[in-house]
């Protein structure tokens, strides 16, 4: 898992980052559009969004173009992705304040909303939930919190036929199949997945009211739920 994460340091990977997550996500830039929308409407035009998992900049910049009005922080532990946010976002860059770090190293708040888009399911159980625990504390009463992650039954035969079909949506997407093969293993054996009625438990105990599934895509699951 640290080589995993390891790589998103690496300023070559970083700037090729772009390129992959259409090619696995199914809907990835209708995911960003849906995250938009979810968001507006609770927060207002001059929102103050938490973004946890920024590096890249694509929900970013996603977020900053549907809402001109919106000011950002934008978290993530990993500076050459965080750089490759500056480059992606462009003059919109301004309105980010970059915090290289985890949900601890992210300021008080409050906040008006908050998006945590393909980062959670690298988090084990604990830490998971005390993440989104303390996302929540950093929010205000009853603002939005979209969530979006790997989340798919983790029953035996029922895990194995779902990683197959993220693998086959890769391919058919265009992905180099020695890549995809070597994502599937690495996805295999060392992300902490959960079913999507754990996470959904999670946001729960975190304190999130009203949690509603928005976004199913085979492995992937999206919520939006309210401080």
């Amino acid at each position: 898992m640290q080589a995993m994460l390891a790589a998103f340091n690496d300023p070559e990977h970083a700037r090729r980052y772009g390129d992959g997550p259409h090619r696995f996500i199914p809907g990835f830039a209708d995911l960003h559009r849906m995250t938009a929308i979810l968001l507006a409407e609770r927060a207002p035009e001059d929102a103050r969004i938490l973004v946890l998992g920024a590096g890249g900049g694509l929900e970013l910049r996603a977020l900053a173009e549907a809402h001109p009005g919106w000011t950002f922080v934008g978290v993530d532990p990993a500076a050459a992705m965080l750089d490759e946010a500056r480059r992606v976002l462009g003059p919109d860059a301004a309105r980010v304040i970059f915090c290289e770090g985890y949900i601890d190293d992210a300021p008080e708040g409050p906040f008006d909303g908050a998006a945590c888009l393909l980062t959670l399911h690298f988090l084990e159980d604990a830490e998971r939930s005390r993440t989104v625990r303390e996302l929540h504390r950093r929010l205000k009463p009853g603002a939005p919190f979209v969530a979006a992650h790997s989340s798919f039954p983790q029953s035996r035969g029922a895990r194995a036929l779902w990683l197959s079909r993220y693998g086959a949506f890769a391919r058919a997407s265009g992905a180099n199949p020695e890549q995809v093969e070597k994502m599937c293993a690495t996805v295999d054996a060392h992300l902490p997945l959960l079913d999507p009625d754990q996470d959904e438990a999670i946001l729960c105990e975190a304190g999130f009211s009203d949690p509603a599934l928005f976004y199913a895509a085979f492995t992937w699951r999206g919520w939006i739920s309210y401080a």
